[in-house]
């Protein structure tokens, strides 16, 4: 549609010079998620696989898992006043054999959770609600090196950040190192939720032999994601919270944080980092 950045003029000073230039922008929209006709959450997203994002949505909160259990996906019409399409309203119904669970409370301990309240409730939550364990038979297994080399790849892959400077990303790697799909979103959480709802429209879920890779930090809501999804391996090229780390090391989910050049933080899962050398004490 388009509407993935915008243009703006801006007053730009360059070692005090002055001029005025159109500046490409990331545009920010909500989209409001509404489930079987019902309206369920509003999110602030990059406009553009909306589609994908309200599925991937409904994965991590514990109501969609599998293909079979989506029936359809469309914009609303007449989400206007006037009766227009804003293409910023999703209504995803269900397969109507599918039980639907009541998840205004969880949504709330989920979210309120990435500030760190409500912790116990909130991995109580997760665990409970996840549709498959973290097990990965045989094991994921990724080197340092390899893991070294995905951050310039994922940053190679954000086509619009290119021209805004502004957009989040996540990436779908094969244990081999392999890209298999990437997203750009004003919200880390919602490009998480692109990949993974393409993930179930495609048939693919539990991501069970991928690595995820996010750039900024890791929140207790993308750990949370990553297992919604199945996903055994969660990196980041910035900082992991309390709770993310508390979460991984729960239901088994390998947590890199830091990862920048050769260097890097693993908080849980070190079972599945191949380390070739004999780690450092202290």
């Amino acid at each position: 549609m388009g509407r993935v950045t915008q243009r703006r003029k801006v007053l730009r000073i360059r070692d005090g010079r002055v001029s005025t230039r159109p500046d490409t922008l990331v545009a920010e929209e909500p989209l409001e998620i509404r489930l079987n006709g019902r309206p369920l959450a509003i999110t602030m997203r990059t406009p553009g696989d909306d589609f994908a994002l309200a599925v991937g949505f409904l994965v991590s909160e514990g109501v969609l898992a599998r293909r079979e259990d989506l029936s359809n996906v469309v914009y609303c019409a007449g989400a206007t006043a006037d009766g227009s399409n804003t293409y910023n309203v999703v209504d995803v119904t269900t397969d109507p054999d599918l039980p639907v669970p009541d998840i205004t409370l969880e949504r709330n301990v989920y979210t309120t959770s990435s500030c760190g309240l409500c912790g116990k409730a909130s991995l109580d939550a997760v665990r409970t609600s996840a549709h498959w364990a973290i097990a990965d038979a045989p094991p994921v297994r990724v080197t340092p090196d390899l893991l070294a080399t995905l951050p310039d790849r994922l940053r190679s892959a954000q086509q619009v950040f290119d021209r805004t400077g502004g957009l989040h990303a996540a990436a779908l790697f094969t244990a081999d190192g392999e890209l298999v799909d990437v997203r750009e979103d004003v919200g880390r959480h919602n490009a998480v939720d692109k990949l993974v709802g393409r993930a179930l429209q495609d048939g693919g879920l539990p991501l069970s032999r991928s690595l995820l890779l996010v750039s900024g930090r890791a929140s207790f809501e993308l750990a949370q994601k990553a297992v919604m999804a199945g996903i055994p391996f969660l990196a980041a090229v910035s900082a992991p919270s309390s709770l993310a780390v508390d979460l991984a090391q729960e239901t088994g989910l390998t947590l890199v944080g830091f990862l920048r050049g050769g260097s890097m933080n693993v908080y849980a899962g070190e079972d599945r980092v191949a380390l070739e050398t004999a780690v450092a004490g202290g």
